[in-house]
């Protein structure tokens, strides 16, 4: 595992590097979740939680804001240069023609509850992703000579989703949280959210996919619109991490169980949390200067969204946030150089194995 202060400037030579050498790994990719991998769904939507505005986009190609929620490439931007396959288009985007290299159906401010979201406007929770990659499906069908055809490019692709935070920042934390915090106690809601993921997952087998990417709930209580608004000591508030804990405890069971009791099929966890965390305590160690504050200018106070067009921090590339909620470009790339070549990070497989199952 990488660990000394070069490890971000090593993580984005590095899959620069693959980016320009790759041969294509796997047949597609297919991302779901929320803001943390959406790239630009929610532009299509009705809803105040966009990121299609500057400074958005700020470092990514041609500086052009893109709907992903921070400066440049996300974890499957990074993944998909990693498999040799182009970003994956958002769904929504999609009009005439099909691409077979992969779709992106993540959507920013929902979760895997239904509720999750709903204050902001209309977002996609997890199950409506799992629809759309259904009706992906029956399309797909027409690409293909056989079932078995088509089959065989489903086993074969990699999926990779990141979503609950919001669950808990909105739903279980949030004033407008439909007394979800009442109503369950910590544990109960994480079983709860569990219970949901596991059953679209299921879904997810079902309609053909085998290689399943499930990274864990980051910090929350180190993001700085929670830091900024609760008192605590230390660089993070760690009862608000502890909520997340119960999720991210319970999430390797369930996944080991979904890959004994689904055939063929490899659930990965991506120990998202503990790096996430390491990099917040121990900046230097990971190249950063900063790990508490966001890059851009955010709405009040630091701990909403970026101030359109208002020109953010110079050195991007040594702040771990963007905004008060959504991490830098290089902290991505931190996370998408580990899923591919740590065992320990993505378990029990990492991509350079998975691609190879």
């Amino acid at each position: 595992m990488i660990s000394n202060s070069y490890s971000i400037i090593f993580s984005v030579f590095f899959l620069r590097f693959i980016s320009s050498n790759a041969t294509q790994l796997a047949p597609a990719l297919y991302v779901f979740g929320d803001s943390l991998f959406d790239s630009g769904n929610n532009n299509l939507l009705p809803t105040i939680a966009r990121a299609n505005y500057l400074p958005y986009g700020a470092n990514f190609v041609n500086k052009s804001s893109t709907g992903r929620f921070t400066n440049g490439k996300t974890v499957p931007d990074f993944v998909a240069e990693f498999l040799g396959l182009p970003y994956s288009p958002p769904f929504l985007k999609i009009r005439d023609k099909l691409p077979l290299t992969g779709l992106n159906y993540a959507s920013g401010s929902c979760g895997i509850l239904p509720e999750t979201g709903r204050p902001f406007g209309k977002c996609l929770n997890f199950e409506e992703q799992v629809s759309l990659f259904d009706e992906t499906v029956k399309l797909l069908r027409r690409h293909f000579t056989s079932s078995k055809v088509l089959s065989n490019y489903l086993s074969k692709s990699i999926f990779i989703i990141s979503i609950g935070s919001n669950d808990y920042l909105s739903s279980y934390l949030g004033t407008l949280s439909f007394n979800t915090n009442v109503r369950y106690t910590p544990q109960q809601f994480a079983q709860l959210l569990i219970e949901k993921l596991s059953h679209q997952f299921q879904r997810l087998y079902n309609l053909g996919a085998r290689k399943i990417v499930m990274f864990e709930i980051g910090p929350i209580g180190c993001i700085p619109s929670i830091t900024r608004k609760n008192k605590h000591s230390g660089k993070c508030v760690e009862d608000k991490n502890q909520l997340v804990s119960y999720f991210n405890n319970m999430l390797p069971t369930m996944l080991q169980n979904l890959t004994s009791c689904l055939e063929g099929s490899t659930f990965v966890n991506g120990h998202a949390h503990w790096l996430g965390y390491d990099a917040v305590i121990n900046p230097p160690k990971y190249g950063l200067v900063d790990s508490s504050n966001p890059c851009c200018i955010a709405w009040f106070n630091g701990t909403s969204g970026c101030i359109p067009f208002l020109k953010p921090c110079s050195n991007a590339n040594q702040h771990y946030f963007w905004d008060a909620y959504h991490l830098t470009e290089a902290m991505y790339s931190l996370f998408a150089s580990h899923c591919i070549n740590d065992k320990s990070f993505c378990e029990p497989f990492n991509l350079k194995e998975l691609v190879k199952m």
